[in-house]
């Protein structure tokens, strides 16, 4: 407590909930119709979401609610897998049932939207993680959850707190959400130029300034032909197994394949070879690999254009490589039409498959349909869409720097939170240590009511 307000105090979560108890640790058979059971993936986002929920029947969900009781304002707490989560029942909330893997706690000494937010703030999202056990998925048991520890600011003062942090968390929240829009805006931008490029669009006012008319029906000096028109030499990777020995041949793999062309030098494989396969497979500057075989089928037809940087590395089996004839096409542009949305449908199409490994062919690849332009064209569109995927990588590396820093924010408002830090002290408050006190007096009393209660009821009967 040191460093807390002085009307701040410090107590157990059994001092300060009436009602600490898990859902179901044998959830009963799922029924077609009846009430919805949640479980720890229903509580993120500090909201309880009903998509893909168990559904019980309404006797099983009676037993159940008769165990948990589940209320408006109650918190919720994920304590099985990803711990932490929390939510508060809101009042108009349709009755549910809970599996273990989620907590109800029923605060008296707090408001519940104080109480969810202290357990999301960064110091109890430590000693919840740290005190989970088990081996398969980790938990909290409901014993060590009744003696964690919280900081406990007056009543009137919670609210002031929580009040503050459902403002300017939501504020977070429309931020990150709208963070989160902009990759799925810049596929579309990236998707959008690979379209115009290989239409002729995006170079149609440098076709008009070098006196050259066209549409995309009617391009003058393009070609329509094919991907095998294009290359000298098309050869699948090697079998052989590679490993991270520090010697032998550098060998590309799949994970090398990265976005944009690009072919990154992470996680790197080698092997030994004899001369004559290294003669065949050895990579040039200019060369294409293409994956040929993945589950995914988004990752088939995925193309990497190779530099200088990995001239002489030789390539695994599930890649094919393309050698290009640079006298009619510029290995730039071959990749940027492998990209083109209207490739790659064709592309997934082609090697869709049902047994769980989609595949394209050489021959498949070779039948790829190509509408080419002159060289000189070429060379234009290659540099333009360089630069405005320049410009799109720019503006990812910043959404990405702003959205690390939104994330970091929320536990950073939280902190401030609950060091007394977000809202003024009001000394008029009553103090959170006497605020304890006098609930504890007044929950001895109706001990006492009740069993005086019960002993009237005890002497009528004997009566």
């Amino acid at each position: 407590m040191s460093g807390l307000p002085a009307s701040w105090t410090r107590a157990s979560l059994a001092m300060l909930c009436e009602r600490i108890v898990d859902g179901s640790h044998n959830p009963p058979k799922p029924s077609a119709t009846g009430r919805p059971m949640l479980s720890a993936r229903n509580v993120h986002s500090r909201k309880i979401h009903f998509e893909e929920m168990r559904v019980i029947s309404e006797e099983d969900f009676v037993q159940e609610h008769a165990r948990t009781g589940i209320q408006p304002r109650d918190v919720l707490l994920t304590i099985v897998g990803t711990i932490g989560r929390t939510a508060v029942v809101p009042v108009d909330s349709v009755p549910f049932a809970l599996q273990r893997s989620v907590a109800v706690l029923r605060a008296t000494a707090c408001d519940p939207r104080y109480l969810a937010y202290n357990l999301e703030s960064p110091t109890i999202q430590t000693v919840l993680a740290d005190g989970a056990k088990g081996t398969a998925q980790k938990g909290i048991y409901l014993k060590a959850l009744s003696q964690l520890e919280l900081d406990i600011a007056p009543f009137a003062e919670q609210k002031r707190i929580a009040d503050k942090l459902d403002t300017v968390l939501a504020r977070v929240d429309a931020c990150r959400e709208r963070l989160d829009r902009v990759p799925g805006i810049l596929s579309r931008y990236r998707a959008s130029v690979l379209a115009a490029a290989t239409s002729g669009n995006l170079t149609k006012d440098w076709r008009e300034t070098m006196g050259r008319a066209g549409s995309y029906a009617n391009l003058e000096g393009w070609a329509s032909t094919t991907i095998g028109a294009v290359i000298i030499d098309l050869r699948y990777g090697t079998s052989k197994k590679c490993d991270y020995a520090s010697s032998g041949t550098h060998v590309l793999r799949i994970p090398n394949i990265a976005d944009h062309g690009k072919i990154i030098h992470d996680d790197m494989k080698s092997a030994h070879f004899d001369a004559n396969e290294a003669a065949k497979l050895a990579l040039r500057a200019g060369d294409i690999l293409i994956v040929r075989s993945n589950g995914s089928v988004e990752l088939v037809g995925k193309a990497g254009l190779v530099t200088e940087h990995e001239e002489g590395m030789l390539f695994a089996g599930y890649l094919m490589r393309l050698r290009m004839n640079q006298e009619l096409i510029l290995p730039a542009f071959a990749r940027i039409c492998l990209a083109s949305p209207e490739q790659r449908q064709r592309i997934e199409l082609t090697s869709r498959s049902t047994s769980g490994v989609n595949n394209i062919n050489s021959d498949e690849v070779r039948a790829l349909p190509l509408l080419l332009p002159p060289l000189d064209e070429q060379v234009e569109i290659a540099g333009r869409v360089e630069k405005l995927f320049a410009f799109a990588d720019r503006v990812e590396a910043r959404i990405e720097q702003a959205r690390l820093s939104v994330v970091r924010l929320s536990p950073a408002i939280l902190a401030k939170a609950f060091r007394g830090e977000l809202v003024p002290q009001d000394p008029s408050d009553e103090p959170a240590a006497d605020l304890l006190k006098r609930l504890e007096k007044q929950s001895l009393g109706e001990g006492k009511a009740t069993k005086r209660a019960r002993a009237k009821r005890a002497e009528s009967v004997a009566v």
